[in-house]
């Protein structure tokens, strides 16, 4: 199918192109540019295809977006097989999220060898998949936030091995705490194995951080949260990832988990490295009540989830659609660095960042059309539009 979408504000490789166009054919962005489309000619083209034009009317258009870190919406979770990950992603394509990689909590390993197994499942039907993130079981017990301390395990090389040969090929990134026994050994492994390493849910300090970071971890798992803050004697492993630019910062966007001026601060220090996550759990897209996340109980009350056993926030109920008017308004970014932080810079992290997150001919064509108050107006993924 073919369509051509005109009169745009493009918002592409943080920058914004006025009376812009993008075409889109079979699947991939064709051609892109601003001033008069070429309607004429598209429309007179001996395609053999059907063709579609869309005349934006000045509203935002920018790349689908891209989440590397969520656990489910409408009132399942990705941990709960085909039919849960099928709920859970239908919720946050229709807020914008073209491609998932879909996030498990702590289990224990042979249930996580299921779960990765449906996901790698998952991942031959449904190309908006991305993989899974393993969040876990590799963390540290005085950091686990909505995680089963009874389930955390040492890294050993077996542990590594089951998981490697039950995600198939189809583990995209894994969060780690590089300071436990079997954590750097860990983390290489993973690493050899092609995987996007996190440091997250960990007691390092800034030293042991940046050693995970020279041993191939280039992630930070939601910053500021699940580990040790910025301290003048202490600056920990926040600081420790602004320090160096082979690493992508995750954050949540909800200012809830962080507060705008704490993202405005970390933005400043980190300029096209932040990746805007939802680390949303069941309740996103659904209504406040009880929940379940790894086996444990979570209250949601005004869209805030935190575990009903000592109260640790327990993931988000947020849309990625929700973070970029967070980051605009809240936290005061330009909404170009806004829609990189949603699209070209968590593409890069998990390696797509040659053919997602950017409207350039060549690019897969995931595209979201944006309201003027950048709610979502519809959404493309490989050129379909999706309802």
């Amino acid at each position: 199918m073919s369509t051509l979408i005109h009169s745009a504000r493009l918002v592409s490789d943080g920058h914004v192109t006025a009376d812009g166009w993008v075409l889109l054919e079979r699947g991939r962005i064709a051609r892109v540019g601003n001033g008069m489309p070429p309607v004429a000619e598209f429309a007179g083209a001996e395609t053999g295809f059907s063709e579609t034009v869309i005349d934006a009317r000045g509203r935002w258009l920018a790349p689908g977006f891209i989440d590397i870190h969520c656990h489910g919406a409408g009132g399942a979770a990705f941990d709960e097989g085909a039919d849960g990950i099928r709920t859970a992603l239908t919720v946050h394509r229709r807020h914008g999220t073209t491609r998932s990689v879909l996030s498990l909590v702590t289990a224990a390993l042979p249930e996580l060898e299921r779960q990765l197994g449906a996901i790698a499942e998952v991942t031959t039907s449904d190309e908006l998949v991305l993989g899974a993130h393993l969040e876990g079981p590799f963390l540290d017990v005085g950091h686990k936030g909505a995680h089963d301390r009874r389930l955390l395990v040492e890294a050993t090389d077996d542990a590594v091995d089951r998981l490697l040969a039950a995600g198939d090929g189809r583990i995209t990134q894994v969060t780690i705490a590089p300071e436990l026994p079997g954590g750097m050994a860990a983390l290489e492994r993973f690493v050899a194995a092609g995987v996007a390493v996190a440091v997250g849910h960990t007691g390092a300090d800034y030293e042991t951080t940046r050693e995970a970071f020279e041993h191939g971890a280039t992630i930070l798992t939601h910053a500021f949260n699940g580990m040790n803050g910025i301290h003048h004697r202490a600056p920990g492993p926040v600081a420790a990832a602004t320090r160096d630019n082979r690493v992508t910062i995750e954050i949540i966007g909800d200012g809830v988990h962080v507060h705008p001026e704490v993202v405005r601060l970390t933005w400043a220090a980190a300029p096209d490295r932040i990746a805007l996550i939802t680390d949303a759990m069941a309740a996103a897209g659904s209504r406040d009540g009880e929940y379940v996340i790894g086996g444990l109980d979570v209250l949601v009350v005004d869209g805030v989830a935190r575990l009903r056993d000592g109260g640790s926030i327990a993931g988000s109920t947020l849309t990625q659609d929700a973070a970029l008017r967070f980051a605009v308004t809240k936290a005061g970014l330009p909404i170009e660095a806004a829609v990189r932080a949603l699209t070209q810079t968590p593409a890069h992290a998990i390696g797509r960042a040659h053919d997602l997150g950017r409207l350039q001919p060549g690019y897969v064509a995931d595209i979201v059309l944006l309201e003027s108050d950048l709610t979502v107006s519809a959404v493309w993924a490989s050129g379909e539009r999706l309802h």
